[in-house]
Order: C-alpha cells, then structure tokens, then sequence
C-alpha cells in the first residue's frame, strides 16, 4: 500500500469523528426550570419560545422545558442554574425575597400598574438595573415575562371594597414586604403558597383571599368565595435566566437564535396576560361569584393608606438600591 493510499485510508477513518465532533458542537440544549403548571399563561409562553427557538435554529439549538417543577423545586432553581446543575430557569420576581430585594419593586402597591409603562419595561433602564443586580448573584438575565397586574380579593361574608372591610379579617399575605400593607389597614395577613389558599379558605384558617384573577379561576375560587373585588394592586414580572458560563459557551449566532426568541416571547406574553385576565374577570362572574371591579377613586384611597408602609419597609429591606429602583421604575413614560 503506498502513502497516497494510506493517507486516504486515514482520512476516511477520521471522518466519522470529526463529524460527530462538529454535530456535537453545533447542537446545544437548555434546560429550562419552572413552577408553573402547564395550563398557566407563562407556561405557555414559555412553551412557544422553545419551539421557536428550535424553529430559528433548525434543531441547532434545543430548548428542554421542565414545567411544575420537574426539574427542580421553585427555590432550588437559583442554586441549580448558577452552580450550572441546568443551564436556565423561570422565577417571579418576589421569590427573590432578601436575596436581591430590589426585584420587589414592581409588587409595591399601585406603584406599577399601567399598562402602558409595564409595556415597556423590558429593555428600560428599571430591568437593566435589576439585570445587573441578577449579574452579581451569577446569573444572567434572558427574558422578562408580564404575569399579572390585577390583583382579586376574595370573601364570603361581604365585598371587601372600602379599607374598613379588612379591619379583623384573616387574609392571605404575599410576603413579609408587602404585607404591611394589609396591616396598616387592620387586616392580618398570612404569608401563603398559593395551592394552600383554597383549603385554608374552606377550612376558615383565612377569611379572605389574595391572588391574581386568573389563579382565582384555575383554582376554582368561585366554589368556595362569594364576592371579589378586583384592583390594580401591583404588577408581577416573571424572568427567565441562564447560567453565564454556558451562556458565553455559545456561538454569537446560538445566542442570536435565543435572544431572538426571547423578545418576541415578551412582546407576546403582554397581549396573553391581558387577555388572560381580562377573560378570567368574566369567566368568575359566570360561575356565580359577585365581582366589584375597583373604581379609579378607590384606587387612591387604597393606595393613600397601602403604598407607603410597603415603600418605608422596602428602603429598610433594600438600603442601598431601593431608591434607585424606584427612581428607574417611575422614569419608565406611559407614553
């Protein structure tokens, strides 16, 4: 056998490595870590933006949903995505809790609720400043999901519509950030993970509820409440974030694929929410609950007496980035 032979020879060995060496490269998965259930609006947002990943990439890029936490329970995502346990995971922004308190900042009562200023908080300054703050705890920031703006109170004994009807009553708090707002009205609330609501409201353990419309329906409230007032009591954003290393593993042009796919997937989930909830208000009324949607007027009132113990609380919970936060947020135009 001469050398030209056996160079060929070699060389028709090789190439199935190579080959499976340069698909290897070219194909990545994320596995993505959520809490939601299927059926949640964000689940399904976050559904499509896999597909459309996959259709941008053509199959180059793979993007591995784990919706109900499969993959990971809701608080061990952090650790999980930044220790690079899975490369990308979905929170709200209150899980944060004392971690990052600034992400809080939406939830101040009826600091953060028009539409139109919530349309265009990804890419401000506000998510930029928090996306940083995200960048220190050893994650990166991929996208910003709109969850909900409006808020239901729940009762069986009567319309909580003025402040004198939380006086005494049991309700279900959020955290201990924006639960001095329950309690300077009189109310006593309980910090609660949603599914545990329903039966602590059947039970009696709570006398009233707090969740967003739409979890009023999945939930089947309107078996259990009679009345609910619905308000624009703070805004939830959920995010979805990526271990950075992986991350800059990526070719620009994998990044390009996501990156892509997670702007259209926040421009679409602001249509799916409003709709969303706009379609839970009605569904509630037709399985019999008696809905009070909250008046602009006693909005203010809601908000004179609400909005400033949670503001006190946040600044001593966030010292030293509360004011900037707030400073981007309400710099965000409504038009």
């Amino acid at each position: 056998m001469n050398r030209r032979t056996l160079l060929a020879a070699g060389s028709l060995l090789a190439a199935p490595a190579a080959l499976r060496s340069a698909r290897a490269q070219a194909q990545v998965t994320m596995r993505l870590s959520h809490q939601f259930p299927p059926s949640h609006h964000n689940a399904r947002v976050i559904a499509a933006f896999a597909e459309d990943v996959a259709e941008r990439s053509g199959g180059q890029v793979r993007v591995q949903v784990f919706p109900a936490e499969q993959l990971a329970k809701a608080g061990e995502n952090f650790p999980g995505v930044a220790r690079g346990a899975f490369e990308a995971a979905a929170a709200v922004n209150f899980q944060w809790g004392t971690t990052i308190p600034e992400m809080n900042v939406v939830t101040i009562p009826y600091m953060f609720t028009d539409y139109p200023r919530i349309a265009r908080f990804p890419g401000s300054e506000a998510a930029q400043f928090l996306e940083g703050l995200l960048e220190r705890r050893a994650v990166k920031n991929l996208m910003w999901l709109y969850t909900t703006r409006m808020s239901i109170f729940t009762s069986n004994r009567r319309p909580i519509v003025s402040l004198e009807d939380f006086r005494g009553l049991k309700i279900r708090g959020l955290n201990s950030l924006t639960d001095h707002a329950l309690s300077a009205v009189g109310a006593a609330p309980s910090a609660m993970p949603g599914p545990e609501v329903a039966p602590a409201l059947q039970s009696g353990v709570l006398d009233a509820g707090l969740t967003d419309v739409s979890a009023a329906v999945s939930r089947r409230y309107y078996e259990i409440q009679k009345f609910g007032t619905v308000a624009p009591y703070f805004t939830v954003m959920s995010h979805v974030y990526v271990n950075p290393r992986w991350w800059n593993g990526l070719t620009a042009q994998q990044r390009g694929f996501i990156e892509a796919a997670a702007r259209k997937a926040e421009q679409d989930q602001l249509k799916v929410t409003e709709d969303t909830a706009a379609a839970a208000v009605g569904e509630l009324r037709a399985k019999g609950m008696t809905i009070h949607e909250q008046t602009p007027a006693e909005s203010a009132t809601w908000k004179a007496a609400m909005q400033q113990p949670v503001v006190d609380a946040f600044f001593r919970l966030a010292p030293e980035g509360g004011r900037r936060s707030i400073e981007l947020l309400n710099a965000i135009p409504a038009a």
